[in-house]
């Protein structure tokens, strides 16, 4: 009899290898064999028939949650913000976040709301590209990932740093000479990058190149497949838009709710973390949001902001109190998690601001 490898198999009947080792985990699958560590199978069988419906029954139970950890993720505050949900009267029926990050609002309302409409935009092109291939190529994706992950921790410290700068350059090359549209290699390598960098931090240089060092992790799970898929779900009737939080004006009217958390401003001159893009958001563009906050408030929307208080280092910076000056303005705890120095992550005070 011959046989064929799970690889071989995930490939000819387009599922993950990590899907065919259960499928012969639970005799699902004639003859298959286990010989030293790995599946083998036999070139005949056939994909049983109802894999790939139990699987995605299971997804649709799954709650989804962030798949890059994100400097200023909102996880923390949730408690805070879904105090603000406006969904309670069936009035608001859309959704839109045009600095969505990491996602963790976005999540805690998909998971939680069957909503009309929901928008999500950021000017990250590798983020935006990596939540679209998500929602439309997740099984390529988790392929990609479960490649990168089996080499990657079965290599010394030594050899994972070659292959993480290895990877680091070839996302890099992608990032700025590559093609600008859909990417599943680039998607792969912004998961594998976010999973294994020091902190899960996502920074650039002024160049746009990323540029965060390995971390020390034992054994990263760069291919988190049942949340992958969750999301995936979540993001199927969701409007994805690479570009600047302007764009959302469109879609937003008097029945959305929007977030924004645009990039914080420094509480000090030396707590600027470089960045998420190669573009600045310095106070000229605060200013500027403020105002289209300010429009969107004139159409009737409902709106949260969030942003840094300066009064943690300067009782007397009255800046965000000045320019949403005719709106709520709330100060929540809330902790610092990423900052290279662990005695300096700890409780500070942000804002969230409000029009209702």
């Amino acid at each position: 009899m011959d046989y064929i490898s799970a690889r071989e198999a995930a490939d000819k009947w387009g599922i993950s290898q990590r899907r065919v080792a259960v499928l012969c985990s639970e005799n699902r699958i004639k003859n298959a064999a286990m010989i030293g560590n790995m599946w083998v199978i036999p070139s005949t069988a056939e994909k049983p028939a109802d894999a790939r419906s139990i699987r995605y029954t299971v997804n649709s139970e799954k709650k989804a949650k962030p798949f890059l950890k994100w400097a200023g993720g909102k996880g923390q505050l949730i408690s805070e913000i879904k105090k603000y949900y406006p969904f309670a009267d069936g009035k608001i029926t859309k959704y839109a976040e045009p600095f969505v990050g990491g996602g963790a609002v976005l999540f805690d309302i998909l998971n939680t709301f069957d909503l009309d409409e929901v928008y999500i935009s950021d000017i990250n092109t590798e983020l935006i590209n990596t939540y679209q291939i998500i929602r439309d190529d997740a099984d390529k994706l988790i392929s990609t990932l479960e490649v990168m992950q089996s080499e990657f921790v079965s290599l010394n410290t030594e050899d994972r740093k070659i292959y993480y700068l290895a990877k680091r350059r070839q996302f890099n090359d992608l990032k700025i000479n590559g093609n600008q549209g859909i990417n599943i290699q680039k998607a792969a390598l912004m998961i594998f990058l976010n999973k294994t960098c020091f902190n899960g931090l996502f920074r650039v240089n002024k160049k746009g190149l990323f540029n965060v060092p390995m971390g020390s992790y034992k054994n990263p799970l760069i291919c988190d497949e049942e949340n992958i898929r969750a999301v995936s779900e979540k993001l199927q009737k969701v409007i994805i838009v690479c570009g600047d939080y302007r764009k959302s004006a469109d879609f937003i009217d008097e029945k959305t709710f929007v977030y924004f958390d645009p990039p914080y401003r420094p509480i000090t001159e030396t707590a600027s973390f470089t960045a998420y893009t190669e573009n600045t958001f310095n106070d000229k563009e605060q200013i500027e949001l403020a105002g289209f906050v300010d429009e969107m408030h004139g159409k009737g929307a409902k709106i949260v902001i969030s942003n840094s208080d300066p009064k943690n280092s300067n009782m007397n910076d009255n800046f965000f109190d000045n320019i949403y000056s005719s709106h709520k303005i709330k100060r929540v705890e809330a902790a610092r998690m990423i900052n290279s120095k662990g005695e300096a992550r700890g409780k500070i005070k942000e804002l969230l601001i409000s029009n209702f």
